[in-house]
C-alpha cells in the first residue's frame, strides 16, 4: 500500500487512499447477512411496493451499520463535485496526510514492550551475524 512506480515510490496519499479501498474490498469479503432481522419483511409489508425505504428507521439503522463510510471517495457525479469547487480524491488525501503529519500525537508503547521488541532485534542480529 501506497507503493507508485512499481514500488520505487511511495506516497503518505496514497496510502491513505489504498487504505480506504482495502477497508471496503474487506466490508465487501465480509458478505450480507441475511436472516429476519436484516430481511425487514414487515418494513416491506408497511411501505408496500413503489414506497420510499430510504426514510425508514430499519434502512437508516443497517445502512450506518453496514454500508462503507469512504472518506476519501467522494460518491456524487464528478460534474457536481466541480460545481461545488470540491478537490479531487488525491487532493483530499494530501491535505488529511498534511493533517496527521501537523497535529498526530502517537501514543508511547509500553515500556516492557519496547522491551520486548529490543530483545527480539537484538536476537535477530545476532541470528544474521551482526550483532
Amino acid at each position: 500500500m501506497g507503493l507508485l512506480d512499481t514500488g520505487i515510490c511511495f506516497c503518505y496519499a496514497q496510502l491513505l487512499a489504498d487504505s480506504e479501498f482495502v477497508r471496503m474490498v474487506k466490508r465487501v469479503m465480509q458478505g450480507i447477512t441475511v436472516n429476519k432481522e436484516t430481511l425487514a419483511v414487515d418494513v416491506i409489508r408497511s411501505v408496500g411496493a413503489g414506497g420510499n425505504y430510504l426514510t425508514e428507521e430499519h434502512t437508516v439503522r443497517y445502512m450506518r451499520k453496514e454500508h462503507s463510510r469512504a472518506s476519501l471517495i467522494d460518491r456524487r457525479m464528478k460534474k457536481d463535485c466541480e460545481a461545488a469547487g470540491e478537490s479531487d480524491m488525491i487532493t483530499r488525501a494530501k491535505g488529511e496526510v498534511r493533517g496527521i503529519l501537523e497535529n498526530h500525537k502517537p501514543v508511547p508503547l509500553d515500556p516492557e514492550v519496547v522491551k520486548k521488541l529490543r530483545q527480539v532485534v537484538r536476537e535477530a542480529e545476532e541470528e544474521a551475524g551482526l550483532g
